[in-house]
């Protein structure tokens, strides 16, 4: 069994080891108001691999990176009027905004898997904030677990799936949210939603107006419009699948529906039998609106 990472409160002295490590190209995983955050160097390309192997991620899948404000963003990417009103509006807080990378930007290609763009977000948490002043980097950071397992939000999540693939773990308690960033794409002619999260559709809709939808459902998993942004090809970070864990499979019957606002997907978490490994399964109930992950 793969042992444990090393888990520390986030105080001063931990979140100072923490920017160390960072600095040097390291790993440290740190608690956002969203979920839990596999951190490193976005501008090393060393230290952006060691996020793809410690995930066992695919490469071709873009990284959303993080930063302190809006200012430290625009350094990064390009910034429409409407990029700065969004800004204004949400950050810091749980929305991913694309833009046109700048060339001179000095992030990791690796974090854009390719493309022109770039996911950025200034996350909330108070923890968040006081490791990316401590490091004085930008940060990549997908949620911090194995590929294909669901996004951790303690720290002890975290050290269940990740081990010692990362060497520490800044345990900043439970996250608020519990849910991955939304997601908003502002390379086109207008905003497009890639992944529901945090900040609902109608909150960004009162700040942008309306907003194309991107194509969701596990048949367009790996189309180019949905390589925009970080995270969408990770099974565990995409919140389309909205879930509660439960002890058994009745469970699911107490779980209301509603799909007159939008197609995301409701489901329950239950404990498959024949899965020892533990590996995500799903089935689908003879009720289509249901859908049943097996863990």
């Amino acid at each position: 069994m793969t042992a444990a990472g090393r888990v520390r409160r986030a105080d001063a002295a931990a979140i100072a080891e923490a920017a160390g490590i960072l600095r040097a190209g390291g790993l440290v995983a740190v608690p956002t108001e969203t979920v839990y955050g596999l951190g490193a160097d976005a501008t090393n390309d060393t230290a952006v691999t060691g996020i793809f192997a410690a995930k066992d991620r695919p490469s071709f899948n873009p990284l959303i990176v993080h930063v302190a404000d809006a200012g430290a963003a625009s350094a990064l990417v390009v910034f429409s009027p409407e990029a700065e009103r969004l800004a204004r509006a949400f950050w810091p807080g749980a929305l991913t905004l694309v833009l046109p990378r700048r060339p001179d930007c000095g992030i990791s290609l690796l974090c854009s898997a390719g493309l022109d763009s770039l996911g950025v977000r200034a996350p909330a948490h108070p923890v968040a904030q006081c490791l990316l002043a401590a490091c004085g980097r930008p940060l990549a950071a997908p949620s911090a677990n194995r590929s294909g397992r669901i996004s951790p939000t303690t720290a002890a999540h975290v050290a269940e799936s990740l081990g010692a693939r990362v060497p520490l773990i800044l345990d900043g308690g439970p996250c608020a949210l519990g849910l991955e960033s939304t997601v908003l794409d502002l390379t086109g002619p207008r905003p497009a939603l890639l992944r529901p999260g945090g900040i609902t559709e109608a909150e960004v809709e009162a700040v942008a107006g309306p907003l194309a939808r991107a194509a969701h459902g596990d048949a367009e998993l790996g189309a180019p419009e949905e390589q925009r942004h970080g995270g969408h090809r990770d099974r565990s970070d995409d919140q389309r699948d909205q879930v509660v864990g439960v002890e058994d499979e009745r469970a699911d019957r107490q779980l209301p529906v509603d799909r007159r606002r939008d197609p995301l997907r409701r489901g329950v978490l239950v404990p498959h039998p024949g899965d020892q490994d533990c590996q995500h399964r799903e089935h689908l109930d003879p009720a289509p609106e249901r859908v049943v992950a097996f863990l």
